[in-house]
């Protein structure tokens, strides 16, 4: 059965960071595209990040570029999200998700985490 356990979520005030974390287990870790969406209130679930299976490439969304950086260690099946920089507009419930399709040019995963809660603060 496929797991993925995120954790690292809080509150923080505006300019602050944080480091999300994701573990997987039932699947092939290593084989798979991993990456971090958001769902603010009221909003739709959007895309954050992604890093490539061999953690070689990674995909921010231009919103987050030189504020998160996505990582990924395969020795411990969990992929990262470390948040710089927070802004109240990062406020959201930040899902960890597996997808064994291309990330680009529209990344459908295979695999969703429950989420974790991310409030910033102004």
């Amino acid at each position: 059965q496929v797991h993925l356990v995120e954790s690292g979520g809080g509150l923080v005030q505006a300019g602050g960071s944080l480091r999300l974390s994701c573990v997987a287990s039932g699947f092939a870790f290593e084989w798979y595209n991993m990456g971090w969406f958001r769902q603010a209130p009221g909003k739709e679930r959007e895309f954050v990040a992604a890093v490539s299976w061999s953690g070689g490439s990674t995909y921010p969304t231009e919103s987050v570029k030189g504020r998160f950086t996505i990582s990924r260690d395969n020795a411990k099946d969990t992929v990262y999200l470390q948040m710089n920089s927070l802004k109240p507009e990062d406020t959201a419930v930040y899902s960890c998700a597996a997808g064994s399709t291309s990330v680009l040019p529209h990344w459908k995963p295979d695999y969703w985490g429950q989420g974790t809660q991310v409030t910033v603060s102004s």
